[in-house]
């Protein structure tokens, strides 16, 4: 298995895991072209599990700068392994090269936010030394 950055033609395969978590996507090209603009952006990356089946996890991280102290941090943005794959160190070998990218750009610390019904995915996090801070207010703002 090679953790590597996330390529356009990866679209497809990133398209059938995100569709896993729960976010259909219907457009390969879209999904390329949003690939594209992760990899240009030197504050985001965006990593594959690439396998001998093909890719069966991915995961994205994006740094931003506090505004109330120096420094920066990190958030996982997007984590899932294929159902075929899951329990083989997959989401932990994503998790580090996560970590290991946001470590290179000076982060501070990381965060995930996980929807209440992943418990599987709390246990997961819980074991790489996440820790649950449960207040989480989003507001829809008009298109």
């Amino acid at each position: 298995m090679d953790i590597r950055p996330a390529r356009s033609t990866d679209a497809v395969a990133i398209n059938e895991l995100l569709d896993e978590l729960g976010y259909p996507q219907s457009d390969p090209a879209a999904t390329a072209a949003r690939i594209q603009t992760w990899c240009d952006d030197p504050a985001g990356a965006v990593y594959v599990a690439d396998t001998d089946q093909g890719v069966l996890g991915v995961i994205a991280v994006h740094t931003c700068p506090f505004f109330e102290r120096e420094g920066t941090w990190a958030r996982i943005v997007a984590l899932v392994v294929s159902p075929r794959a899951r329990r083989q160190g997959i989401g932990s070998r994503l998790v580090a090269a996560g970590e290991s990218f946001a470590t290179h750009h000076g982060c501070l610390r990381i965060e995930v936010t996980s929807s209440p019904h992943r418990t599987q995915a709390h246990t997961f996090y819980q074991s790489h030394g996440y820790t649950i801070t449960p207040t989480r207010f989003l507001h829809p703002l008009p298109t």
